[in-house]
């Protein structure tokens, strides 16, 4: 064995501890933090012939690199609805990190931590108030759990029209109809071959709505004459968080035939507060739903899932099975998660899940989310009040979407916005809402304080008298 591999295998506790320790340590001043660091130029570097082993290189690390590292998980990174990651989350990811498990079977040959993803999957349809007619998934994000759900139901439009386009490819155009899709669908359907600017809009209710307008939907159903197709819906817009009458398209479903995909990436969660959770009644008649887990669910990054109708699943292994290889064994016989979902490879990334669930429960996180949508109203009725600032859009959930009163100027709110994120207390993002600029804070993070939305107010005052 090499000699400073074998010098770090002696010393692996000691390089383990100085690493958590490390890590603890940033956690420990995330408050204080900067949420963002101004931009640092790359480096020109060559690998060391040798090496020299994992203190020094943590050294190094520490030295160059830990000052760019933003509080991206602390309570004032309002900007991607990203979430933070709660303490159990984190000790699942660790141990996640240190058994290295490649998360495939349960059948009992070689790896079997899949017994853990699908426990997992059914205490998030508990959490979710979801049936169990589901399966699912874990994947990277938002967007594979996108491509997961919207590949599945092309395979489901293809049978509908004599294709197995799993084997065959696309020789004819599918139809996708949606109002407000997230870009991470529109991503999905040009990597899915069926093409990105192949949806047909359908009107949203209003000129102050994202949500569909059902009416509109029904006419441009009609006009398909039975042609079947695939519909994108929203829980949670990301401007303004708006929802589709998922009630109304359940019982458009009654009487079309069509492959109904929710994208819910953090919407899903209005479900925990009793003054939002109708805003999902009607979304288990969904085919396919994604989630994204380092959104509310504040686990780490590279966490989504996906929840497909377990009656879809022999079109779910006719879209990602690996038929050429023999070793694997039969698709059909043994649960495989690779005959499942796009990766082959995977990270036991339901570990950090099941800890936080086992952890905190439905009530846990039904205090974080009612907490941050609380916040988010709060923030809401400063910015109506303000002077300085008007919403683009009422507080429906969790994030704010607003602009500087009078104001319609793009190099203006850009202005502001750098001048409000280079204090390093807050990151919000700028966003556009119907053609007017404006800034959008999405609130999600366990850490979150009221307590840091007063300091943000005072902050957003400051930058916007500069």
């Amino acid at each position: 064995m090499n000699n400073v591999l074998a010098k770090d295998l002696q010393q692996i506790s000691q390089l383990l501890h100085e690493a958590l320790n490390e890590g603890v340590d940033y956690l420990s001043k995330i408050d204080t933090i900067p949420t963002s660091v101004p931009r640092v130029e790359r480096q020109t570097t060559s690998l060391e012939e040798l090496g020299y082993g994992g203190q020094l290189a943590l050294i190094d690390f520490i030295d160059r690199y830990r000052e760019i590292m933003v509080a991206s998980t602390g309570p004032r990174y309002w900007g991607f609805v990203t979430g933070g990651a709660t303490p159990a989350a984190l000790m699942g990811d660790l141990l996640a990190t240190i058994y290295d498990q490649n998360t495939q079977t349960d059948n009992g040959h070689g790896d079997i931590s899949a017994i853990i993803e699908f426990e997992t999957i059914q205490l998030l349809l508990d959490l979710f108030g979801l049936p169990k007619n589901y399966l699912g998934g874990f994947v990277t994000g938002a967007t594979m759990s996108n491509f997961t759900c919207l590949g599945v139901g092309r395979q489901w439009l293809g049978k509908k029209l004599g294709l197995d386009i799993a084997k065959q490819g696309m020789s004819v155009p599918l139809h996708v109809l949606s109002a407000t899709p997230h870009s991470s669908s529109i991503k999905s359907l040009s990597m899915l071959g069926i093409g990105s600017q192949q949806i047909t809009k359908i009107k949203t209710i209003d000129e102050t709505r994202e949500a569909i307008d059902v009416a509109d939907l029904e006419e441009k159903i009609l006009a398909l004459n039975g042609t079947p197709f695939i519909l994108i819906t929203s829980a949670g817009t990301v401007n303004t968080v708006d929802y589709d009458d998922f009630k109304a398209i359940a019982s458009l479903k009654e009487k079309y035939d069509f492959w109904w995909h929710i994208d819910a990436a953090f919407g899903a969660f209005a479900v925990l507060s009793p003054d939002h959770a109708h805003l999902l009644n009607g979304w288990d008649q969904a085919d396919s739903i994604t989630v994204d887990g380092h959104k509310w669910l504040n686990v780490p990054y590279e966490n989504a899932f996906f929840f497909i109708k377990e009656k879809h699943k022999m079109l779910q292994v006719e879209t990602f099975q690996n038929s050429n290889a023999p070793y694997l064994g039969d698709p059909l016989d043994n649960f495989n998660y690779l005959n499942f979902l796009p990766e082959n490879s995977r990270r036991l990334k339901a570990l950090s899940a099941w800890f936080s669930l086992k952890a905190y429960g439905r009530k846990g996180y039904e205090e974080i989310v009612c907490r941050n949508i609380k916040q988010a109203q709060s923030l809401g009725a400063f910015i109506e009040a303000s002077n300085y600032f008007e919403l683009l859009a009422p507080i429906r959930l969790n994030t704010a979407c607003f602009t500087l009163k009078g104001v319609d100027d793009l190099a203006k709110i850009n202005n502001f916005l750098s001048r409000l994120n280079d204090t390093g207390k807050v990151f919000m993002t700028p966003t556009s809402f119907r053609g007017k600029a404006g800034i959008r804070a999405a609130l999600v993070n366990w850490r979150t304080t009221d307590e840091d939305v007063i300091l943000v107010q005072d902050l957003m005052v400051k930058a916007a008298t500069v």
